[in-house]
């Protein structure tokens, strides 16, 4: 996907066409939520699969190994399908890994709440039909969207004693991130906050997002980066220096490891496809 964002429906002729083509397991360069109104899903993700029926929620974080098989309803399907890259929405995606990494499906039940999800989604299906969308209009829906689901969520699990231990300190390591994420500060910090050894931290985050910590550290960089790059006119050696980058040459080979391109192609690239 090389857009920023793409919604779209899923519908009776979509599940006929996946019934007769290749449905295998795969991930994705970019998140996605699945909100069904209408029909069932069968989802394969974290080595088990769950049947839902409408309405249900299911978030895909990127990279994760997943495979989806819809079926009727009542003779019906209808599932909005939100895709978007991580640094469209930088201060919300880790919170996102954070709430769903172990529960990426939540079964709800037909309420005003969910009425109103439906009812956003179909604001940001209207504002990208126009000849230019507004992407701050979207940003904002799609911020929204996540805050009302985690309300519900909250209310369907609100202690949550299912929780483990390596998943809260999962949860406690991408609290930290976030407020630290900025400073160049190593495994070793991040450990240390945690009271545990830099091992003990790396095998959790390989256990859940099947990164080392410097590598999802040096994700939250990037996502910053890019979103630097995209809403502010900062120069390029600044943006780096706020992430903890002494060098500019540096923080441009570590840009273009990561994403291809260096920070100014990607800069270019993408206002020319959102402005």
């Amino acid at each position: 996907m090389n857009e920023m964002f793409r919604i779209f429906i899923a519908d009776e002729t979509l599940v006929a066409d996946m019934a007769t083509g290749a449905n295998d397991a795969h991930h994705h360069t970019y998140e996605e939520l699945i909100i069904g109104e209408h029909g069932n899903l069968d989802h394969f993700i974290d080595f088990k699969t769950t049947q839902l029926t409408s309405p249900f929620i299911s978030f895909v974080s990127k990279g994760k190994i997943h495979r989806v098989t819809s079926s009727l309803k009542d003779g019906r399907c209808k599932f909005w399908v939100i895709r978007f890259k991580s640094e469209f929405i930088p201060e919300t995606t880790f919170q996102l890994y954070s709430n769903y990494h172990d529960k990426a499906n939540i079964q709800l039940s037909e309420n005003y709440c969910f009425r109103r999800l439906s009812t956003l989604c179909e604001m940001m299906y209207a504002e990208m039909q126009q000849q230019e969308p507004d992407y701050a209009i979207i940003r904002q829906l799609l911020s929204t969207l996540f805050t009302m689901i985690e309300s519900e969520r909250r209310k369907l699990f609100p202690e949550d004693t299912s929780m483990t231990s390596q998943s809260t300190t999962f949860k406690n390591f991408l609290r930290i991130l976030e407020e630290n994420f900025r400073r160049p500060e190593g495994v070793d910090f991040y450990a240390q906050k945690l009271f545990m050894t830099a091992r003990n931290l790396n095998l959790i985050c390989h256990n859940i997002l099947q990164q080392s910590v410097s590598e999802i550290v040096e994700t939250r960089k990037l996502i910053e980066a890019k979103n630097l790059l995209l809403s502010t006119d900062k120069p390029i050696a600044e943006i780096g220096f706020d992430l903890g980058y002494q060098e500019k040459a540096y923080f441009t080979s570590v840009f273009k490891k990561k994403s291809g391109q260096t920070p100014s192609e990607f800069r270019e690239e993408m206002r020319k496809m959102i402005h």
